[in-house]
């Protein structure tokens, strides 16, 4: 059965749509940590997970190939790569309990190391949804946004029985985050079932592994840019790191934008997407990222109080974030895009050579260059300025972060530009910033709110109040909604269509491997 064309628009939406909807359940689980546990007590949770970022520093290499392989549609993708990621999850899990132990004796925190061993099942679930969604975004990307909920809804149940019910908080928490993926791995297997029993391919782990040296490159860098915050909690303390994260809380909805162009990617590997999609991706990107950040900006003080109050004075924090989130949207799209027009690997053939020769690699060596600048910097800053507060050490450490990505960004986009081009619609981002600025001057003469209602109401009228604005302005979306509307009448009417029962859902052609 021939594979489902990805729709560009319609999966970005969908996603975009889930992802909403899990910043309510987000903000419950989160208000349930900071409700329940005080600033330090909060900078020690979020400092938990912290470590296991390093023992999954490689699990996007399996995904990486996954992605690239499925949407070229080559037979024997989906068993491989599950089977691989999933025994090498294991051995990293198994690698990261001893050293968890010594961990905890050096940073004097043995009163919850069965926490900590709890926390290290997340290797487990990340990775695994990590390769299981990797596969899905070339075949049906908005099932990831159906997982993401899934995921959410679990999470929030059992955080609510056991830190409500039980008064386990340190662990109701770990266990929440780690029994909502497990639940999401399982819907994911129910949707592949059928290529989860094909023969596992193991030709195509040789080439994976021949260019898995440049994927580990990026991992790594990754991994050394977020060192900024075990040096943060070590230098600036539990309360900054803590402050660090709830900011966070609010600004990963900015970054939810990015889910709007997430079948760009595929499509591109595919060769079924020209610079029209491109442009047109992007400019929806940044129709709802600039509205969300500045609703963010704007309520950055009402947003922290309703965590807990003594969050409030974080609200510099939250907008300096904000602003970075933004800075690492248009970077984190310009890179997918370099990669998604990078054919070397088309044939199924990996060769490293032609590898380090790619657009691919250039985009992996950016956080060297990243860690390079921001790690020297942020311990300079964090051991030799004064610093007055938990939030200015807070302050300090976001400022260069976005710094460095901006700096980086450009010179990525100074040396590549001749390859590819980021089109701005200039004329339909100054609607977006027109709207958004009458917007958010609106939401900032309004009273401030504290209560957690109030401020979801504010921020929900102000948003409206954007829509209305940018629907009276600009034509172009106006068309756009109409577009969406007619996507979601089709995709109604085809789910509906006697002529689509069967296996529709479940299935997508891949070609016969080729013998190895």
């Amino acid at each position: 059965m021939a594979q489902e064309e990805i729709r560009l628009q319609y999966s970005g939406f969908i996603v975009f749509t889930t992802q909403l909807l899990g910043v309510i359940t987000g903000l419950i689980f989160t208000l349930l940590l900071t409700r329940n546990m005080s600033p330090s007590q909060y900078g020690v949770w979020t400092n938990i997970f912290d470590y296991t970022t390093y023992f999954v520093v490689f699990s996007g290499i399996i995904p990486f190939w996954a992605t690239r392989f499925t949407a070229r549609k080559k037979a024997g993708t989906v068993k491989t790569a599950v089977f691989v990621q999933l025994t090498f999850a294991l051995v990293s899990f198994l690698i990261y309990l001893p050293i968890i132990f010594l961990i905890s004796h050096a940073i004097k925190t043995t009163g919850i190391l069965p926490i900590y061993f709890i926390a290290g099942l997340y290797i487990l679930t990340y990775s695994g949804v990590n390769v299981f969604e990797s596969i899905l975004q070339a075949t049906k990307p908005q099932a990831t946004g159906y997982g993401f909920i899934i995921q959410e809804v679990v999470k929030v149940t059992v955080g609510l029985v056991l830190i409500l019910g039980f008064r386990e908080i340190f662990f109701g928490a770990v266990l929440a985050i780690i029994l909502g993926p497990v639940v999401q791995m399982f819907y994911y297997s129910y949707l592949l079932f059928g290529y989860i029993r094909e023969r596992v391919n193991w030709g195509y782990l040789r080439e994976w592994l021949k260019g898995s040296p440049a994927i580990a490159y990026n991992m790594i860098g990754n991994t050394l840019m977020s060192f900024v915050l075990i040096l943060l909690f070590l230098y600036g303390g539990s309360t900054a790191r803590a402050d660090y994260q709830a900011a966070l809380s609010f600004t990963t909805i900015v970054g939810y934008s990015a889910s709007l162009a997430f079948g760009l990617y595929p499509k591109l590997l595919s060769n079924s997407c020209g610079d029209e999609h491109v442009g047109s991706s992007f400019r929806t990107v940044l129709m709802l990222a600039i509205p969300l950040a500045t609703i963010t900006m704007v309520m950055s003080y009402s947003f922290l109080t309703i965590l807990n109050i003594s969050y409030g004075e974080a609200w510099p924090v939250l907008i300096a974030l904000t602003v970075y989130t933004l800075v690492s949207l248009i970077s984190s799209f310009y890179g997918n895009c370099l990669m998604g027009i990078e054919a070397f690997d088309a044939e199924g053939k990996i060769s490293m050579s032609e590898l380090v020769r790619s657009k691919i690699f250039k985009v992996f060596t950016m956080p060297y260059i990243q860690a390079a600048i921001a790690l020297p910097l942020t311990f300079f800053v964090l051991t030799r300025l004064p610093i007055a507060s938990a939030v200015q050490a807070t302050l300090y450490v976001v400022v260069i972060l976005i710094g460095v990505n901006l700096s980086t960004f450009f010179g990525l986009y100074w040396f590549m530009h001749r390859e590819l081009r980021l089109h701005v619609h200039w004329t339909g981002t100054a609607k977006y910033v027109l709207a958004a600025l009458i917007m958010g001057f609106v939401l900032y003469v309004l009273p401030t709110t504290t209560t957690l209602l109030s401020t979801i109401g504010k921020a929900a009228a102000g948003f409206g109040i954007y829509v209305v604005i940018l629907l009276a302005i600009d034509k172009e979306a106006r068309q756009l909604v109409g577009l969406i509307w007619e996507e979601i009448k089709g995709s109604i009417v085809q789910l509906t269509s006697k002529n689509n029962k069967g296996n529709n859902e479940n299935t997508f052609d891949l070609e016969t491997p080729a013998e190895n």
